[in-house]
């Protein structure tokens, strides 16, 4: 598939300039049409058929495994949730806590990574935080603050300057002082591959949302097998338990004990669509393609980048005199960015349907 066909099958392209997938992707028509497909299906022919709940968990079933495939995991080691903060959320609330217990987070962490760990002051947790310079964290302080620390998170690429995080690296360093690593990991796929076995963190949350242009709802959490064995689910419900008619009822093994009730299977569906959409283009011309865009934007910008001037991810960010003052006048203009709130200033995500065009736009816009 080339980016071209990708970009005729997105309808919100029709009506701008869209450089905003860090926040959420404007979907193709495939991915729209495999969630709806199979929500018309789950009402208006499951019940009579198979059953809707044979359907939906036939569904899930489906998207673990293709979620393990792509995310290179063991299909017990995925659970699907809503949302990346859905997924960080259940692995705050899956931990037996200790008065004294510290987490450590970095400065970069959106409110997914922030929200969590605030709500476990009122168990003893302490929260620390780790500081970083323009997206770049230091691993000497990395090691200094995870040497008594329970939990690291932090994210893959940072969703406010765009840096790529040496996650590996980082995750080997806490690991020598047995503290556990959940990334935030909701900004690589669709535009860069993950390997969660090379990253070897312990937890993985993410969503199909973003990059990966796929519907609201479908999020997943990858969880290190012998980790997710030894969680206990802070809310647990039918799909937490291996047998809801067993006297003596157990956890699912592996990460699906994470998983709760009843929720619709047709995001999922979508999230299927979308990744194999991806895969259908292939990341050397995604990755490529971000590249080349993102160095013709970075080049004119000049002095107001933010973002590293060598390429990292397709988020760009850059300074404003009035970042929300500027995202009103552009998308007054049809040119679709954000603002953030630290640094204070204005975001362009550049992902494969992008064009050069596209590019000069927001350029000639400035």
């Amino acid at each position: 598939m080339r980016p071209e066909d990708l970009r005729a099958e997105i309808p919100a392209l029709d009506r701008g300039v869209y450089f905003n997938t860090g926040a959420s992707g404007p979907a193709p028509r495939r991915v729209v049409s495999a969630a709806s497909d199979f929500l018309e299906h789950h009402e208006y022919v499951a019940p009579v058929e198979e059953g809707a709940y044979p359907a939906a968990f036939e569904t899930f079933e489906e998207t673990r495994e293709v979620v393990a495939d792509f995310l290179g995991a063991d299909p017990a080691e995925i659970a699907l949730t809503e949302s990346t903060a859905d997924g960080i959320a259940r692995v705050a609330a899956a931990i037996d806590w200790n008065p004294g217990d510290v987490v450590v987070r970095t400065d970069l962490e959106h409110s997914a990574g922030i929200v969590p760990w605030w709500n476990l002051r009122d168990r003893g947790v302490e929260v620390r935080v780790l500081g970083t310079e323009a997206g770049r964290i230091d691993l000497d302080a990395v090691a200094d603050a995870v040497a008594d620390a329970r939990l690291l998170c932090l994210n893959s690429i940072t969703w406010n300057y765009g840096t790529k995080l040496p996650i590996g690296r980082i995750v080997d360093i806490a690991h020598d002082h047995d503290t556990l690593v959940l990334v935030d990991g909701v900004q690589s796929p669709g535009q860069t591959p993950v390997d969660v076995r090379e990253w070897g963190a312990d937890f993985v949350a993410a969503a199909g949302h973003k990059w990966l242009l796929g519907p609201w709802g479908a999020g997943f959490l990858y969880v290190e097998r012998s980790v997710a064995d030894r969680l206990t689910p802070g809310v647990a419900s039918y799909r937490s338990v291996a047998d809801t008619g067993a006297e003596d009822l157990e956890l699912k093994a592996g990460a699906p004990r994470l998983e709760v009730g009843t929720t619709s299977p047709a995001p999922y569906r979508g999230l299927v669509r979308a990744i194999e959409t991806m895969d259908a283009i292939g990341y050397d011309t995604i990755t490529g393609r971000i590249e080349r865009l993102t160095d013709r934007l970075k080049v004119d910008l000049g002095d107001r980048l933010l973002s590293p001037r060598e390429y990292e991810s397709g988020l760009v960010t850059f300074t404003a005199d009035d970042p929300e003052g500027l995202v009103e006048r552009l998308a007054a203009e049809d040119i679709y960015v954000r603002s953030l709130p630290y640094p204070e200033a204005v975001r362009a995500s550049v992902h494969v349907f992008n064009t050069a065009e596209d590019v000069d736009a927001l350029l000639d816009a400035l």
